[in-house]
This record gives C-alpha cells, sequence and structure tokens, in this order.
C-alpha cells in the first residue's frame, strides 16, 4: 500500500515538473518577445523624464518648453537692458539665469536684476514699487523689440503704458520719459494712462477723463 502511494506521488511530482518546465519555457518566450518593448519604454520614460525637468540628469529641471521659451526670453532681456540702463541712470540690469526661483518647481525662466551699485544680483521681488515698474516697462519695450525684429514679424507701432508713473521719483521720471519720447520720435505712438500732474506738461497731446454729475465726460487737449 505504502508502494503504491509512494509511485503516485513521484507520478504527481513528475508530472508537475514537467509542467512547470513547459511554462518556464513559455514565459522566457514571452519575455524575449516583450524585451525590445520593454527597452523602447525604457528609452521613452526616460526621454520623456527628462523633457519634463524630473529627470536627476537634467540638473536644471527645465523642461523642454522651457528651455525653448529660454531662448527667446534671454534675447528680450538684452534688448531690455539696453532701455533698462538708460532708464535706472545706469543701476540696474537684467539677468535671465536658468537656477529656479523662489516657489517655482521647474528652472529656465528665472530672473535676476542685478545691482551695479553694490555688484550683487537679487530677486526682482526686492525691488521698491518704482523699481518694478521700471523693470517691467524694460522688459515691455524689450519684447516689442524682439517682436519688431523677427522675420514675418508684426511692427508694433502703439504702446500704451497703465499707470505706474507716480511711484518713480522726479529723476526716474525723467529718464523713463526720455526713453518715451525716443521711441514717440521714431514714429511710435505711447499713451500713457496716469493720473500724474507733473506729466501733463510732457504729453501734448491728451485725452482727459473728466467724472461729473451726469456720468463721466471725455476732452481732447493739444498743446
Amino acid at each position: 500500500r505504502q508502494l503504491v502511494e509512494s509511485r503516485r506521488r513521484h507520478d504527481q511530482a513528475t508530472s508537475r515538473l514537467a509542467r512547470l518546465a513547459s511554462l518556464e519555457a513559455e514565459l522566457r518566450q514571452c519575455l524575449d518577445a516583450w524585451s525590445p518593448v520593454a527597452q523602447d519604454l525604457e528609452l521613452v520614460s526616460s526621454l520623456a523624464s527628462f523633457a519634463e525637468g524630473k529627470s536627476p540628469d537634467n540638473r536644471l529641471q527645465m523642461r523642454l518648453s522651457a528651455y525653448v521659451l529660454a531662448h527667446r526670453l534671454s534675447q528680450v532681456v538684452d534688448a531690455a537692458n539696453l532701455r533698462l540702463w538708460r532708464m535706472s541712470s545706469q543701476r540696474y540690469a537684467l539677468v535671465h539665469t536658468g537656477q529656479r526661483g523662489a516657489k517655482e518647481t521647474r528652472g529656465g525662466l528665472s530672473l535676476l536684476v542685478r545691482d551695479e551699485w553694490s555688484g550683487e544680483a537679487r530677486d526682482p521681488a526686492t525691488l521698491s514699487g518704482g523699481e518694478t515698474f521700471v523693470v517691467s516697462l524694460a522688459l515691455a519695450l524689450g519684447l516689442a523689440d524682439v517682436i519688431m525684429d523677427e522675420a514675418g514679424g508684426t511692427d508694433l507701432h502703439t504702446l500704451f503704458v497703465d499707470e505706474g508713473f507716480g511711484a518713480l521719483d522726479a529723476d526716474t521720471l525723467d529718464d523713463v520719459m526720455d526713453t518715451l519720447d525716443e521711441l514717440r520720435d521714431g514714429g511710435r505712438v505711447v499713451g500713457v494712462v496716469s493720473h500724474v500732474a507733473e506729466l501733463q506738461t510732457r504729453i501734448p497731446t491728451q485725452l482727459r477723463v473728466s467724472k461729473g454729475r451726469n456720468g463721466s465726460g471725455v476732452s481732447m487737449r493739444v498743446s
């Protein structure tokens, strides 16, 4: 009886071993067939991670789109600095950096402001209200210059600057207005939206909005 039971178990184990060997062969065949797909997946995943700025190999954690925009931003910064250098009395210059700025998860599109008086570069958030206005205006003018220089680009003949002049000191206001006067002399139409009284003597053609009991009115003045 024990002999019969032993033979049964031996036959069962032999059958299972053969089945296991067969499954192993099938598995190896499937793995061999899937191997090229796995290699392609690893390559694509690695490339996608790098392009998204998530790969350890991407030291700046810069997205591919940001990399492309960074080149354009550097052009805008170069053009903006030509204006900023004069409007800030040769004190400030913008610096494009690939490093991540404050509260940014990806790098590539950050700016620093170099203070030539102190020789240090700092975060634009540390600028005063008037300084921020001047830097923003310089960037806007730089962007317009880059667009105009592009092949097939559209000329920007009209520019509107909305407020911010009240935050400027007298000397900076003169520098800013001189820059806008140069743009106007170059053929552009520059519109200034402001309540600063001093600008009334600097702008020859004015549209004045006045409030009244029956609503607001608009009048034109040419000096």
